[in-house]
């Protein structure tokens, strides 16, 4: 059995097992959020599989990407504009730093993916990829949040392997990944690494990259961020 045939069975397995109609998920025009598209509308029938473009000062061409999949992969898809949502959070909240905002938007959209799957009821899948959870790059209660994750225990060069496998349009294929959190913000410039060298240093090849620094930063990076991927810290009475 392949590794999409694995994870094919395993997403089918989840959504029987919760007695759940279908998975609600967000279409960001990027790699994880199609190849997780892709995955869910083979493991399900088409109709329950529901991507919600989530726009929030969104660019163009992300949008034009989402419709793309969408279209390529036959799933239902609607697009809800947060653009004035947020706009009103900003206006009535302290004035807060680029990361809090951006932030901010990764929670809105994920309240309105658990609005849509309470509806309906479905499970929210989730897109994030190993890389991004084992370096802490993910919005806590954002993205970070899901009652599914097929990705989770794929590397971003293996989930971009598994695209080509499932025959996704270059295009989406070869983008540069973002989490679209402000204009021009690119996933590898802001975590200072290449994905190609960040996969390497966490799947134990450090020895092919030739910076200590590097190493150092990834590994500062998975220690700082623990916190994300446990669940909140209880008191315990003794």
């Amino acid at each position: 059995m392949t590794l999409k045939q694995k994870i094919i069975k395993w997403i089918s397995k989840q959504v029987k097992q919760a007695g759940s109609k279908g998975v609600v998920l967000g279409l960001s025009g990027g790699l994880d959020s199609a190849v997780s598209a892709a995955l869910c509308a083979q493991a399900l029938s088409k109709n329950k599989v529901l991507g919600l473009i989530l726009l929030c000062s969104s660019q163009k061409e992300d949008l034009r990407d989402a419709c793309l999949v969408a279209g390529k992969l036959k799933i239902r898809s609607k697009t809800v504009d947060l653009t004035g949502l947020y706009a009103k959070c900003l206006k009535i909240l302290p004035r807060g730093s680029r990361l809090s905002c951006g932030n901010l938007k990764a929670r809105l959209r994920m309240a309105v993916l658990y609005y849509f799957a309470n509806s309906l009821d479905c499970l929210v899948c989730g897109t994030s990829n190993k890389s991004e959870r084992l370096t802490g790059y993910f919005t806590k209660y954002g993205d970070g949040a899901a009652d599914i994750l097929p990705l989770g225990n794929l590397l971003k060069t293996q989930v971009k392997e598994l695209a080509r496998s499932l025959n996704l349009p270059a295009k989406i294929i070869n983008k540069a990944p973002t989490a679209g959190l402000w204009p021009g913000q690119t996933d590898e410039e802001e975590l200072g690494i290449t994905y190609s060298q960040l996969d390497n240093i966490l799947s134990g090849r450090s020895s092919k990259i030739k910076s200590p620094s590097l190493i150092k930063k990834v590994r500062s990076r998975i220690q700082a961020s623990e916190h994300k991927r446990q669940l909140p810290k209880i008191f315990k009475i003794q």
